[in-house]
């Protein structure tokens, strides 16, 4: 069985340092083998709205790319993502004008990206919300459970 990190090089995914929290939190804790990860932006910084400055298209890659930003935090967190038992929650949060109605397909690139990479431990529970604004006028912020091995 290939490693979640030779997985990675064959998608050709090259995961990022974990990124610093911005402030007085941590990104993530680990509490009796549910490792709950800070909301992650996409990397670059985007700023701006869905429905008025980015496409659902554009916020799929978006949320995928939160997602990578999402991996390298547990893989910090854990050592390795083949401790990574299962994807359990995401919530999506999605900075869109008051018409968009697409939020569900934007979260889809965080989505596919966990059952593309975790296969059936990468289905996970998941919400999404439409907000006026996210914090760096971010388009898309996610955040997450996973459940890890223990020792991790």
């Amino acid at each position: 069985m290939a490693s979640i990190e030779d997985k990675l090089r064959s998608a050709g995914i090259v995961l990022p340092e974990g990124s610093s929290p911005a402030a007085n939190y941590t990104n993530c804790v680990l509490v009796n083998g549910l490792l709950f990860v800070s909301g992650k932006g996409p990397s670059g910084n985007p700023r701006g709205k869905l429905g008025a400055d980015y496409s659902t298209e554009e916020g799929y890659g978006f949320a995928r790319s939160a997602g990578i930003e999402v991996l390298a935090a547990v893989r910090e967190a854990v050592g390795s993502l083949d401790a990574v038992k299962r994807v359990v929650k995401a919530q999506g949060f999605v900075n869109a004008t008051p018409d968009f109605a697409e939020h569900h397909k934007v979260l889809n690139g965080f989505s596919d990206l966990m059952t593309e990479i975790f296969d059936e431990r990468g289905k996970h529970a998941r919400s999404v919300f439409g907000a006026n604004s996210l914090r760096d006028q971010l388009p898309v912020i996610v955040d997450s459970i996973f459940e890890v091995r223990a020792g991790s």
